[in-house]
């Protein structure tokens, strides 16, 4: 777009353009964790919100915050993974709220296993779960969608590193990221920006289930080089910043939330905050 044409060319850069008054935003996975955190923090920021998850009863509660908030809300409790499930959601979503600004697909999960140990339906399971998923939701938002929209993948920081014993759930949140850069070509002409934010060090509900029995830590270090954990509001500030006008310019990039992992590489940091590799 030509610099005459910015819209900070009338409109200088100011605290509105973090505002969401008059949006429309889907979340998926909203019953619990970032999912819910970001729900509600689009809410708090002007947006209605369709959330959808399989967890009824978190969607329930999710959807008092949001309207306790004053936001419109739209429920679908289904799976994800069910592509004419997404699609009725997303047609039932424009339907009770509007048409679609924004699409968060966090939905997604895992387990714990040694790749030889993972059976054909698990592995179809998981990329179903975290890629084809994503590419369902894109898939049947995208005609759904105003012009300036804007989509946010949830991926990982194991999108960007080794994940031995999350050997396919990695690669899926690779292929979340390399799907974001290439649609970010492809979805300029009807001005769709794609971004990815990509946790780590955020404690939500579904680790436990996520992990199993890893431990990555060994003793005397710390998770991460920041000296304290990341929260879900973290992750729901990053997408609503990329939700909205101060990010109309950023599209195909990924914001890494995880207290300096990623650009830590192999550097260790010890319990008294001296480092070593």
């Amino acid at each position: 777009m030509p610099l005459e044409r910015s819209i900070w060319k009338d409109n200088p850069f100011g605290p509105e353009a973090l505002r969401l008054d008059g949006r429309m935003s889907v979340v998926t996975g909203a019953a619990s964790g970032l999912g819910r955190a970001t729900a509600v923090a689009l809410a708090r920021f002007g947006s209605d919100v369709a959330i959808c998850d399989r967890d009824e009863e978190g969607l329930a509660s999710c959807r008092a915050e949001i309207e306790a908030i004053g936001g419109r809300s739209h429920v679908g409790v289904l799976d994800v993974r069910e592509d004419e499930a997404v699609r009725e959601f997303m047609a039932g979503a424009r339907d009770a709220l509007g048409a679609i600004d924004v699409l968060v697909n966090n939905a997604g999960g895992g387990f714990w296993a040694p790749f030889l140990d993972v059976n054909l339906k698990g592995e179809q399971a998981l990329i179903r779960e975290n890629f084809g998923s994503v590419t369902a939701c894109i898939r049947h938002a995208v005609p759904l969608m105003n012009p300036a929209a804007s989509i946010v993948n949830v991926t990982s920081i194991e999108a960007h590193r080794a994940g031995p014993g999350f050997a396919i759930y990695s690669a899926m949140k690779a292929a979340v990221a390399n799907l974001t850069k290439s649609l970010s070509m492809e979805l300029s002409g009807r001005r769709i920006r794609i971004n990815c934010v990509a946790p780590d060090v955020i404690r939500t509900p579904g680790d436990e289930v996520l992990a199993g029995d890893a431990d990555p830590m060994l003793p005397g270090l710390e998770s991460s080089s920041w000296p304290e954990e990341g929260h879900p509001d973290d992750c729901a500030a990053a997408v609503v910043f990329l939700a909205g006008n101060a990010a109309r310019f950023i599209t195909g990039s990924t914001i890494h939330l995880d207290g300096g992992n990623w650009a830590a590489g192999g550097w260790k940091v010890r319990e008294d905050r001296s480092f070593s590799l």
